[in-house]
């Protein structure tokens, strides 16, 4: 017998076990999931805290208010607590799969503040061990990724009070309110969406980036310009950098390497979320004035990476018709040891005024089969455009949709798309459409016909007198691929028509290739930059601060060809030829050897040019019409050149000359202390010219502030064959103003400006025409600098302007003030 015990010791202990800890035997496990919603609105809660009573076991729910816990150790009661909720317990069933699903009411009880003093901040420890990991944290740092991605953006109007869905212009489409719902206390109604699949590869050495967008559907247009756009790539928050851009405005990150400087953190709590213990932090801003967040953030207690993220800008930050912005961002471990993005969602609350309507802004985000540092085929990077849609991509059928996207939609996503269909065939609704287009165009569309712009109808100058302009172009109702234009205009004082007529042909779309002439027989005023208001507008007739009588009589004959070659690369090649004539106080006056008679006048000069403009902006974004394209800029310096040749006795022109043109231009953030604008240019003539052919600086004379003129210059003031320029602008973004206590509230920004042109002009140009006595070549550098303010009511900008030198020049102005009209965030 004691062989047999002695044989079989561990089968006695197992049974003595069994029957002394019975809990192992019976003990089963217990699952509760479930989602947590607002209960009055029924919108669900992300990062919800949970924990069974009595109990240090809990979780959190995911960005869409989804929570699953799964343990050995359950007790009867699962607790829900939220910052501005009530907290709210419900019944466990232990043992079992469960469902339970919390509705939490808002309120809650408000706490007063509690500093707790002492030696050293936990959070700032752990803060600490997460920058040391954000290189082998951050995607970007990653040799390679690649993943699906599923975008979803929506717009919706809010503020809508029942005086709104009153109001008579919306008696014909009442229906629309039956989609309305209700966020954050506001109901809105969603007005536009767009949802898009796309594959993604992001490679760091070379470093390339390609997203591929398989299918794409946008609801209110067929603008296939807009597709590029509603990827995953042109829409990031990476929290993992120094500064997370929002709308232009460099914010802050929370994990900032410097962001001790800007922040305070507190250690919340610690939790579990998808099996791993989590430090939870939150964050609030020193000075809410600034470009910073608050929220919190769950922190991996391992690799000190983010987990989740949820992080909303204050109100008082200076950013313009902004009222919230919330960015939600989960994260997830590939393979044990990368994390990468898992799901994405940012909020934005756009408002103009407290009882106008506004407008929501929402993407929500999720990737799928991720994979990380894996060899993808170099044929996935080939090509300059980093963005393709491809082939068929805005054609997937209703069936494609529910099976490929990662979320399913609400019922009222799924009405937007056969709202907006029915929105747009109410008259009252293209009456709308059709003012916005007259305010941002200055076009009234009538059919096949649009007239305008309405701001060239009426001007004054000296020349001219009171003058009368109609004209107009054919619209998209007449044709795609052909726009056919013309105007006619009438001087009063001078008592002449003036006439213009021509036509665009679009060639190919993309890529662009088109195809101008234009023949015009009008005034001109040589020396005006293409950003300034042109002689004939209404603004620039009674807001000049000298009469403007410098004007020319010119006839042109031009066509253009232009090819974009790849995405940011495009030329136009230019046949010119063209008449002037002085009028006004000029006039061309020739030498001749006969000094009895001394000088004679010249009537008119011709000339001939063939010219070539080139532009590169790399990876440049732009949004297109059918002839037109707004461009939307480029992260990167934008190179211009411009080559032009004369040819004398072609089609009567007078003189040979080449002329030469570079330009580079470039934004540069400087992060916190706001951005720098910067264009330098220089060029060179070669060839005798008489002076209305060669560098006319561009001056301003009017009370207008212009970024590309020297705003303190006069019109013809100087004159260069050879030339370079310097065009400084930087925007503070209210770095110093928003640190005064009273003036921060106006959310106003300062700006400082310089600007210089060197030049020098060889004499053998003035053997051709006589130099009036108003026109000087420049000996020394001409240089101004002005300091302003920006921001004022969101709209206005006005700057003080200082001439620096050349100060005995006649009709000049030494100081002046300037006011432009801005529209940014």
């Amino acid at each position: 017998m004691n062989l047999i015990l002695r044989n079989n010791k561990n089968l006695i202990l197992f049974v003595c076990m069994l029957f002394c800890s019975p809990a192992l035997l019976l003990a089963q496990k217990t699952i509760v999931r479930g989602k947590i919603t607002d209960a009055s609105t029924g919108e669900t809660l992300p990062f919800v805290n949970l924990i069974f009573k009595d109990s240090k076991v809990g979780a959190s729910s995911d960005i869409n208010g989804n929570f699953l816990i799964e343990t050995y150790y359950a007790t009867d009661s699962l607790i829900a607590s939220y910052l501005g909720y009530k907290s709210k317990a419900m019944r466990v069933k232990q043992d079992i799969d469960q469902t339970i699903n919390f509705k939490l009411q808002s309120g809650g009880v408000d706490l007063e503040e509690v500093v707790i003093k002492y030696k050293g901040n936990p959070a700032h420890a752990i803060l600490a061990r997460v920058k040391r990991n954000k290189a082998a944290n951050n995607r970007e740092k990653y040799d390679s990724y690649g993943y699906e991605v599923y975008n979803k953006v929506e717009f919706d109007i809010n503020n809508i009070t029942e005086e709104f869905k009153n109001k008579k212009v919306f008696k014909n489409f009442q229906f629309i309110f039956d989609y309305t719902d209700t966020t954050g206390g506001k109901e809105y109604l969603p007005m536009f969406m767009t949802e898009s699949l796309s594959d993604l590869y992001y490679r760091r050495n070379p470093k390339s980036e390609k997203e591929y967008i398989k299918a794409v559907q946008v609801s209110g247009t067929s603008n296939e310009s807009i597709t590029q756009f509603m990827g995953d790539m042109y829409q990031k928050v990476n929290v993992y950098e120094n500064y997370i851009d929002v709308f232009g405005k460099s914010f802050v990150s929370p994990i900032a390497d410097f962001g001790l400087i800007y922040y305070r953190y507190y250690l919340k709590d610690s939790v579990i979320i998808d099996g791993s213990y989590c430090y939870e932090i939150d964050f609030v801003p020193k000075l809410p004035q600034e470009p910073v967040f608050s929220g919190t953030m769950w922190i991996n207690d391992t690799t000190y990476a983010i987990k989740r993220i949820e992080a909303n800008i204050a109100k008082q930050a200076n950013i313009n018709f902004v009222n919230g912005f919330e960015v939600k961002q989960e994260y997830t471990q590939v393979d044990g040891k990368y994390w990468m993005l898992k799901k994405d969602e940012l909020i934005v609350d756009f408002q103009i005024g407290e009882k106008v309507m506004g407008l929501y802004g929402r993407k929500a985000t999720s990737y799928k089969n991720i994979q990380v540092n894996k060899d993808f085929p170099d044929s996935l990077y080939q090509g300059i455009d980093n963005v393709v849609v491809l082939k068929n991509a805005n054609k997937k059928n209703h069936d494609y949709w529910v099976n490929v996207r990662h979320d399913s939609l609400t019922a009222n996503q799924k009405g937007i798309y056969e709202m907006i269909d029915s929105v747009k065939n109410v008259p009252a609704f293209k009456t709308f459409v059709d003012i916005i287009k007259l305010v941002f165009t200055g076009y009234k569309e009538f059919g096949k016909i649009e007239v305008g712009p309405y701001f060239k109808l009426y001007s004054y100058n000296q020349v001219e007198g009171h003058r009368l302009r109609f004209g107009g172009r054919t619209s998209n109702e007449f044709s795609t691929n052909l726009q056919l234009n013309a105007y006619a205009a009438y001087g009063f004082k001078d008592k002449r028509f003036k006439y213009s007529g021509g036509f665009q042909y679009k060639i190919n779309q993309n890529p662009r290739r088109f195809v101008e002439a234009q023949y015009t027989r009008d005034v001109e005023q040589l020396g005006l930059s293409q950003n300034a208001f042109s002689q004939d507008n209404i603004l620039s007739s009674f807001l000049r601060r000298n009469p403007n009588n410098k004007l020319t009589d010119v006839e042109e004959y031009k066509v253009t060809y232009e090819q974009e070659w790849i995405t940011g690369l495009s030329s136009k090649f230019f046949f010119k030829r063209r008449g002037m004539m002085p009028l006004g106080s000029l006039n061309y006056k020739s030498f001749i050897p006969n000094p009895e008679i001394g000088f004679i006048d010249v009537p008119k000069l011709t000339t001939t040019e063939l010219s070539l403009y080139t532009r590169f902006a790399h990876k440049e974004k732009f949004v297109e019409g059918e002839f037109e394209r707004i461009s939307l800029g480029s992260k990167y310096p934008i190179l211009e050149l411009q080559v032009g040749f004369g040819v004398k006795d072609f089609f009567g022109s007078d003189y040979n000359y080449q002329k030469f043109e570079l330009a580079i231009s470039d934004i540069v953030k400087v992060g916190i202390y706001g951005k720098t604008e910067f264009r330098t240019t220089a060029g060179k003539y070669l060839g005798t010219l008489p002076y209305p052919l060669l560098e006319i600086h561009n001056g301003n004379e009017s009370y207008f502030y212009d970024k590309q003129s020297f705003n303190l210059m006069n019109y013809f003031e100087f004159i260069s064959d050879e030339y370079a320029t310097l065009m400084l602008t930087h925007h503070f973004d209210g770095f110093f103003l928003n640190k005064m206590p009273l003036l921060r509230k106006l959310k106003w920004r300062e700006v400082a400006s310089f600007r210089t042109v060197a030049g020098r002009l060889q004499d053998k140009h003035r053997k051709e025409l006589v130099f009036p006595s108003n026109i000087f070549e420049l000996h020394q550098p001409y240089m101004e600098a002005g300091i302003g303010i920006e921001n004022i009511f969101k709209l206005i900008r006005i700057d003080a302007m200082w001439r620096l030198n050349y100060l005995d020049h006649p009709d000049i102005a030494k100081f002046g003030i300037r006011a432009s009209f801005e529209f940014s965030f």
